[in-house]
């Protein structure tokens, strides 16, 4: 009976290390997910190794694409900026073109003028007409 059993007991074979890795993955968390995407056994060793340089560069691709967008948004930030000032500019220009055109009449400068003592002209002004001599005249 001895026999029998001994013929029906399989000795064990000592874990591997690849055992021991799969037994982790099953209490680690991240281990139970990329056993879950793993499913149809796609993710091997030389296939990640394989495919390592098409995934490095869709990171810098999308790490530009993120540092293109910062700049585009901070550009319009300050284009905004640029508008509210000039808009700010072309109101003071306008005000101040403004008060320049009412200062400028007649009426004001006569009444600036009085401070000073000086009067406005009551004559009118002449025109000054210099005629020219023929010079071939015989005289």
């Amino acid at each position: 009976m001895n026999k029998v059993r001994s013929q029906q007991e399989e000795p064990k074979a000592p874990e591997t290390k690849s055992s021991k890795r799969s037994g982790d993955a099953g209490t680690n968390p991240a281990g139970k997910i990329i056993k879950a995407l793993n499913v149809f056994n796609l993710f091997n060793r030389e296939s990640v190794v394989n495919y390592m340089p098409y995934v490095m560069f869709l990171v810098v691709l999308a790490m530009f694409y993120i540092w293109n967008t910062y700049t585009v948004e901070k550009t319009v930030r300050e284009i905004d900026k640029t508008e509210k000032e000039l808009k700010e500019l072309r109101s003071e220009f306008i005000t101040g073109k403004s008060e320049l055109m009412y200062k400028s009449k007649l009426s004001e400068v006569a009444n600036t003028i009085k401070n000073y003592g000086l009067k406005e002209s009551t004559v009118a002004p002449k025109k000054i007409v210099i005629r020219k001599k023929k010079e071939n005249s015989e005289e």
